[in-house]
C-alpha cells in the first residue's frame, strides 16, 4: 500500500531533508561547476519519493547520496556527449610532476584494492561498513536504520576493518585509504 501524502511528506522531512546541506556540499566538492546541484537534488528527491511509494527505503541517506551521485554522473556524461567542456584544462589541476603521478597511481591502486576488499565482506558487514565509512553514518544511526543492536554494529565494523586491513596488507598496501 502506498503511503498517504501526509505520510510521504513526514517521511521526506524526517529522512531526506536533514541531509540536504551535507549532500549539497558533497556534490559541490565532487562534481564540476557545470553540474547544477539544485537540479540534482530536486531530481534525487523526486526519484526517491517515487521509489518510496513503491517500496519503503531502509537506508534513505545512503539511497539519497547514491541517487544524487548517479544523476550527477549522468549529467556529466550527457554534457560530454554533447561536446561541452565542463572545465578548462588549466582548471583540471593536471599533475605533470612525475612523483605526483606516481602517488596518484599508488592511491588509485590502493582504492581499487580497498574496493575489492569491501566487496568481499559478508553482506551485512559490507552494508554496515559502507554506511559508516562511505556515507559517514554514525554507529548509532546505522543501528537505528538497520534495527540492529549497537554492539552488533561495532562488532561488524571491527570485522570489516580487520578483513579490509588483512586484504590490503596481502596486496602489499600498508594502509587503508
Amino acid at each position: 500500500m502506498a503511503p498517504k501524502f501526509s505520510d510521504q511528506s513526514l517521511w521526506f522531512s524526517q529522512n531526506l531533508l536533514p541531509h540536504e546541506a551535507m549532500l549539497r556540499g558533497w556534490l559541490h566538492s565532487r562534481f564540476p561547476k557545470g553540474v547544477d546541484v539544485d537540479d540534482v537534488i530536486q531530481d534525487s528527491y523526486l526519484r526517491i519519493l517515487r521509489s518510496h511509494k513503491e517500496k519503503p527505503i531502509k537506508a534513505p541517506k545512503a539511497f539519497l547520496f547514491a541517487t544524487a551521485r548517479n544523476i550527477a554522473l549522468n549529467m556529466v556524461r550527457a554534457s560530454n556527449v554533447r561536446g561541452e567542456r565542463l572545465t578548462l584544462i588549466e582548471d583540471m589541476e593536471i599533475l605533470d610532476n612525475e612523483q605526483n603521478v606516481q602517488e596518484t597511481i599508488v592511491r588509485n591502486q590502493e582504492l581499487e584494492a580497498l574496493t575489492i576488499a569491501i566487496q568481499s565482506l559478508p553482506k551485512k558487514c559490507r552494508q554496515i561498513f559502507t554506511l559508516c565509512k562511505v556515507y559517514g553514518m554514525t554507529p548509532k544511526e546505522i543501528s537505528l536504520e538497520l534495527n540492529l543492536s549497537l554492539p552488533t554494529i561495532y562488532r561488524q565494523l571491527t570485522i570489516g576493518l580487520d578483513k579490509c586491513a588483512e586484504h590490503m596488507h596481502g596486496q602489499g598496501h600498508s594502509r587503508i585509504s
